[in-house]
C-alpha cells in the first residue's frame, strides 16, 4: 500500500554530532566515559556519536576472540548508549582502528550505509596498523563519508604522513554508486592519530609554552597547519582551534609528559578536521541542491581526566543545520489492535512508490530501553524496525507501543471466564 498522506515542504532541522577520537594504546576501556561522552552536559541533546580509536589490542588471541564476540569497546559503548535510546548504526575494524556511529532510534529510518572500507598503509602497502576506515553513508539524503585515520609516527616522517593521507583520501572511491569519488560528498569528518609534530621548537620551550598555556606560540610550527599553507586540498578541511594542550606523549596512569630517557617532545597528534563540499553556481540553481547544509563547531577538547594511555582522547560537539531531501520513511510501520504475550502480533505496513522490497527483508520487534533513574515507574514498551535487505539499512520504525504481559480476564453473571476484548 502507498501512503496517500499530503506531502509538507520538509523544514529545517538540526542535528547534533559528537566525535570522539583516542589512541588507546591496548588499554581496556575505563570504568567511567561520561566525560568523554558529554552525558553529564546537560546542555546537550545528542542525535549521533561517531567514536573512532586507535590502537586497539590486535594480538592474535584478542582478533580471534573479537571476531566471535564485540570487542570489550564496542561493548561499552553499546551497553552505555543503548539505555539512551542509542543503536550502533555501522561499525569497521582493520586492527587497531576501530569506527562505530551511534545515532538515536528515530534518525534510523534517515540513515543509509552505503559501505564501509578499510585501507592499509602499514608495511608495504599491505599491514593494517597504518591506514584509515571509512563508513559511507547518506543522512537524510546527503552523503557523508567518515574516516577514522592512523598516519606515521616520529618527527622526520611528516612526508610519509602526507602522503599516506593522500594515498587514504585516493582509495575511498566506491564502486556502483552515483558518487563515486569521496570530494563529491556533502561532508567529510576525518579525525585520528594523525602523528603530526612540532618543527624546530626545543623540548624546553615547548613545555614551558604549555605550562604557561601559550599554545599559540606553537601552532605556527604545527606540521599539519604548516601543510594546510601549502596543499590547496588539504587547506579544505577546516579544523577548530587549538585551545588545549598537546595531547601526546604522556606517561601512562599520569598527566605528565614523558619522562622516560627518549623525553619526547608533545604534539598535537590527535586531531579532527571536517571538510564540506563546495556547490558550483549551478547547484545553487537547483533548488534541491541549494538546500541548506551546514556544520558549526560548538566545542573541540581533550579530556585531561583520562590516563589509560599515552594520549589523551579528543571530542568535537558539532551542529548539522540541514532541510531534509528525504522527510518520510520508505516504510510506515503500525501494530494492529491490543497487543499481548500470548496473541500473534498483527502488523500493517505502507511502502513508499519508490521503495523495491525484497523476499530476505524483514521485520524485528525490539525493547525500548529507559534510564529508570529519571522515570521511577514505567511500562515495557516495544518498537516495530523494518530492514531493508537491499539497502542494508532500517527503512522504517514504528512508533513505541506497550505489550501487556497477559490478557486481563473479567467474569460473566454465570461465573465463566471471558476474554475481554
Amino acid at each position: 500500500m502507498e501512503a496517500m498522506s499530503p506531502r509538507t515542504e520538509p523544514r529545517c532541522r538540526t542535528l547534533s554530532i559528537h566525535v570522539v577520537t583516542w589512541n588507546v594504546a591496548s588499554a581496556a576501556p575505563p570504568p567511567d566515559l561520561s566525560d568523554l561522552l558529554q552525558l553529564n552536559n546537560l546542555n546537550l541533546d545528542l542525535d549521533i556519536y561517531v567514536i573512532g580509536l586507535q590502537e586497539l589490542n590486535c594480538g592474535i588471541m584478542s582478533l580471534l576472540s573479537d571476531t566471535a564476540f564485540e570487542d570489550p569497546w564496542s561493548s561499552y559503548f553499546m551497553d552505555v548508549l543503548s539505555p539512551l535510546s542509542f543503536v550502533k548504526v555501522s561499525s569497521v575494524r582493520m586492527q587497531g582502528l576501530l569506527l562505530l556511529i551511534f545515532a538515536k532510534y528515530q534518525h534510523l529510518p534517515f540513515i543509509q550505509v552505503l559501505s564501509t572500507k578499510s585501507t592499509p598503509t602499514g608495511l608495504f602497502g599491505y599491514w593494517g596498523n597504518k591506514g584509515g576506515v571509512n563508513i559511507f553513508l547518506k543522512l537524510y539524503g546527503y552523503y557523508v563519508s567518515i574516516i577514522n585515520c592512523h598516519l606515521p609516527p616520529h618527527m622526520a616522517n611528516n612526508d610519509q604522513r602526507l602522503e599516506h593521507f593522500d594515498r587514504i583520501l585516493e582509495m575511498q572511491n566506491f564502486e556502483a554508486q552515483d558518487t563515486p569519488n569521496i570530494l563529491d560528498h556533502d561532508l567529510i569528518l576525518w579525525f585520528g592519530d594523525m602523528n603530526f609534530r612540532i618543527e624546530d621548537f626545543g623540548l624546553h620551550f615547548v613545555r614551558e609554552s604549555i605550562k604557561n598555556q601559550r599554545y599559540s606560540d606553537l601552532w605556527e610550527k604545527d606540521q599539519l597547519s604548516i601543510a594546510k599553507r601549502h596543499d590547496p586540498l588539504l587547506r579544505e578541511f577546516q579544523e577548530g582551534s587549538l585551545l588545549f594542550p598537546p595531547t601526546y606523549k604522556f606517561d601512562k596512569n599520569s598527566n605528565n609528559y614523558d619522562t622516560s630517557e627518549k623525553k619526547r617532545k608533545p604534539a598535537w597528534t590527535d586531531r579532527i578536521l571536517w571538510r564540506l563540499k563546495r556547490q558550483s553556481q549551478t547547484d545553487f540553481q537547483t533548488p534541491e541542491l541549494s538546500a541548506p547544509f551546514a556544520l558549526f563547531l560548538r566545542s573541540y577538547v581533550s579530556h585531561m581526566v583520562y590516563t589509560i594511555s599515552d594520549h589523551k582522547p579528543v571530542t568535537c560537539t558539532f551542529d548539522l543545520e540541514l532541510k531534509p531531501l528525504v522527510s518520510a520513511p520508505l516504510i510506515t510501520l503500525l501494530p494492529e489492535g491490543p497487543c499481548t504475550m500470548e496473541n500473534d502480533l498483527l502488523i500493517s505496513y505502507c511502502l513508499a512508490a519508490d521503495f523495491l522490497s525484497s523476499p530476505w527483508d524483514w521485520i524485528g520487534l525490539y525493547k525500548v530501553y529507559i534510564d529508570i533513574s529519571d522515570i521511577p515507574e514505567t511500562e515495557d514498551q516495544f518498537l516495530l524496525f523494518y530492514y531493508s535487505n537491499n539497502l542494508h539499512s532500517v527503512v522504517g520504525i514504528s512508533k513505541p507501543f506497550k505489550i501487556q504481559p497477559f490478557s486481563f480476564l473479567e467474569e460473566d453473571p454465570l461465573d465463566e471466564a471471558q476474554p475481554q476484548i
